[in-house]
């Protein structure tokens, strides 16, 4: 009997919703999370005004790609959403008190006059947990879970390992940049000037994390190293020449003092290095044991979340846009907030 359910891959549409989600967080949440690891180091109080300003009109719709990732994680594929929480508890819980704290931070400080110093190392810790924690997540994940039947039969810290440690550094100074290249297009002054210095200096790091991680993550699979360096070399082979063009490009638009180029360049590396651990984790929800095959939910459920997501979807993609769009151009230090 024909159905809606055999004409298209479900799961495939669902993991790649989920994919889309969790980059569009990375990209967006992650220029405000570098921006706070930042704060405390900016040359004054009017400069960490201006960093304030320029994203308090999207720091908490940024976090709405993260609801949407773990919520749809737990609806299209619970198996893989029951083996990798056990497994990330930790971090995962660690993560929340962080966005928390940090939330809590960014509207206390506004209204603070006396205790902002306080309010302003709350929001650069919380920022900077989080930012380490998602990095280290993503360690413990590709990395591998222990798998016994459907469950998670591992450690409380098996997350907890040099690999994760050297990609939750990688994260930060990740998001680093893209805060540095956000505040490069945003402000203006010593704000503007300090942020390229950072730009320049921080993405030696995330070249040398990227570099790392690309050269390790095919020695923890036997199919990935088949991946990257058998059959499918050539055709791979494109993405980290374009990475490596992307970087030359950033280095480029810092040094001629572009406004806009370097962030553009910076949210296309994260695309290309995310892209690169897609490519190599495919096609597992939870690396190497569950495919999106085997987690998945039933046909029925997946094609009625669907058309929730087809209505939903385009509208917080158009209310996000327009959110950019009204509040683009360059910020001041007054509070507006």
């Amino acid at each position: 009997m024909f159905s809606f359910e055999n004409l298209i891959d479900l799961p495939l549409i669902w993991g790649a919703i989920i994919a889309t989600a969790v980059l569009l967080y990375v990209l967006l949440d992650g220029f405000d999370l570098g921006l706070g690891a930042l704060f405390p180091f900016a040359p004054s109080d009017k400069c960490r005004d201006k960093m304030m300003n320029s994203i308090a009109p999207f720091w908490d719709g940024n976090e709405t790609w993260l609801v949407l990732g773990g919520g749809g994680l737990f609806a299209a594929f619970p198996l893989a959403y029951a083996i990798v929480m056990p497994a990330m508890y930790i971090p995962v819980i660690l993560m929340l008190l962080c966005l928390i704290f940090r939330g809590v931070a960014f509207e206390f400080r506004f209204k603070s006059d006396k205790s902002r110093i306080l309010w302003d190392y709350a929001f650069h810790f919380g920022s900077l947990g989080a930012a380490m924690m998602q990095g280290m997540i993503l360690g413990g994940i590709v990395q591998g879970v222990t798998v016994d039947g459907r469950s998670f039969s591992g450690g409380a810290f098996d997350w907890l390992t040099a690999f994760s440690f050297m990609t939750g550094l990688g994260v930060v100074c990740g998001y680093v940049l893209l805060g540095a290249t956000w505040l490069i297009m945003k402000t203006d002054g010593d704000t503007q000037i300090w942020a390229r210095r950072v730009a320049k200096y921080i993405s030696l790091f995330v070249v040398i994390f990227m570099g790392l991680v690309s050269l390790w993550v095919p020695y923890l699979d036997n199919d990935i190293n088949l991946r990257w360096f058998g059959d499918y070399f050539y055709f791979l082979l494109p993405i980290p020449v374009i990475t490596a063009l992307l970087f030359g490009g950033l280095i480029y638009s810092l040094k001629k003092e572009k406004e806009v180029m370097p962030f553009v360049c910076s949210l296309l590396i994260f695309f290309m290095g995310f892209l690169g651990l897609a490519v190599s984790l495919w096609p597992y929800t939870v690396p190497y044991e569950v495919t999106i095959w085997d987690s998945a939910s039933a046909p029925e459920s997946l094609s009625l979340m669907l058309v929730g997501v087809v209505i939903m979807l385009p509208i917080i993609l158009a209310y996000t846009a327009y959110c950019y769009y009204i509040f683009r151009g360059k910020v001041s230090d007054e509070h507006h907030y």
